[in-house]
């Protein structure tokens, strides 16, 4: 599980951003948000501009030199904060495994080569690559001088948790193959003037296609009816038809060109959930845009109740119950800080507040 992430200089980041989730509060409700004692589900807030989904791309950082996933084109465009143009972007993630904190760190330039690095587990160091200078643990890993001065000043940046993961004999429990395993199961994903993905896959689908390649017809309706009330009848597809028809008695209309955008975008929310069994970490950008506020709700049940850890951005305040989560799961970002609810205000938070009155009023700031 990742349990703590840390940003700096990444597109409108002026300073270090961190985001901790270790540390939950003892609330004794909704604790399914919470799985060994890290926070698994929860949502982000924060006014225009407050730099949400610069936040939640950020995250996905690390798929970009340790995933062979899907990857978003123009991800390196604005990508170091203009104000620091002769800086590096700094990442800093913190992972669970079992019992075991791994901390991993990097630099990337403002095209995204990869400038520094460094593995901590457990509190021990195993390697830390700066400037052409490399500190290695060849305890853990016994290579010799001529590979380690190459890896010190290799001119293509390359990743040492990649060369370790591709170049030496692991045990099946290994963390660098842990952490591998967790990188390659993150999805960020987002549905607004754009379809876009990155991590857990490659390449693109059509969504029709799949539902009725896979014979999903049926459980889409009912998907539908069961999270939006609405009803729809689809016509059985021949194997190879690529569109969706809804039938009205003997007349058949593409099911695309008489829903809403909510209901458009039900079906990408419908599409992911049928491919999350390896998910490990998801991140939503702006998952109900399009969404009645209580559609939104029912489709955080819906995310929530995977295993994984899933997390949103939104601006939908009614989400801000504690019937749906917790003070500890809903998040502020703002001014480059994010804090959790409860840290946002001297109350001590409980499960009658009204959070979103609370938030509408000012009475919760980072």
């Amino acid at each position: 599980m990742l349990i703590k992430f840390k940003v700096n200089r990444f597109r409108g980041f002026a300073e270090e951003l961190c985001w901790d989730l270790s540390n939950p509060s003892n609330y004794e409700y909704n604790t399914f948000a919470i799985k060994n004692g890290v926070i698994k589900n929860g949502i982000v807030f924060g006014p225009n501009g407050s730099e949400k989904s610069n936040f939640s791309k950020s995250i996905f950082d690390i798929i970009y030199h340790l995933s062979s996933k899907e990857k978003l084109v123009d991800y390196y465009q604005y990508y170091l904060y203009a104000g620091t143009p002769n800086e590096l972007v700094d990442f800093e993630y913190t992972f669970k495994f079992g019992s075991s904190i791994i901390v991993y760190a990097y630099s990337k330039s403002a095209v995204g080569a990869l400038m520094a690095e460094s593995l901590n587990v457990d509190g021990r160091q195993i390697f830390s690559r700066s400037q052409g200078k490399l500190d290695f643990d060849t305890q853990e890993f016994p290579l010799n001088q001529d590979t380690l001065n190459t890896l010190a000043n290799n001119a293509n940046n390359i990743s040492i948790v990649n060369f370790l993961l591709l170049s030496y004999p692991l045990n099946a429990n290994h963390y660098l193959l842990q952490l591998r395993e967790f990188v390659n199961g993150m999805l960020w994903f987002v549905n607004l003037d754009f379809r876009g993905y990155m991590g857990l896959e490659l390449g693109s689908t059509s969504l029709q296609e799949y539902i009725i390649k896979n014979g999903l017809t049926d459980k889409f309706a009912a998907f539908l009816k069961d999270i939006s009330g609405q009803e729809y009848e689809f016509s059985r597809p021949q194997a190879d038809d690529k569109t969706l028809y809804c039938s009205f008695g003997a007349n058949k209309v593409p099911f695309l060109n008489i829903v809403s955008t909510g209901t458009s975008a039900l079906m990408l929310i419908f599409f992911w959930l049928q491919r999350l069994n390896n998910a490990t970490f998801v991140f939503v950008d702006e998952f109900d845009a399009f969404y009645h506020f209580d559609l939104s709700k029912k489709v955080c049940q819906a995310l929530f109740s995977l295993d994984c850890q899933v997390f949103t951005t939104s601006h939908n305040t009614s989400l801000m119950s504690n019937d749906l989560l917790r003070p500890d799961c809903y998040f502020i970002l703002n001014n480059n800080k994010i804090k959790p609810f409860y840290q946002c205000t001297d109350k001590e938070l409980r499960f009658a507040h009204n959070l979103e009155k609370m938030y509408r009023g000012g009475a919760l700031e980072v």
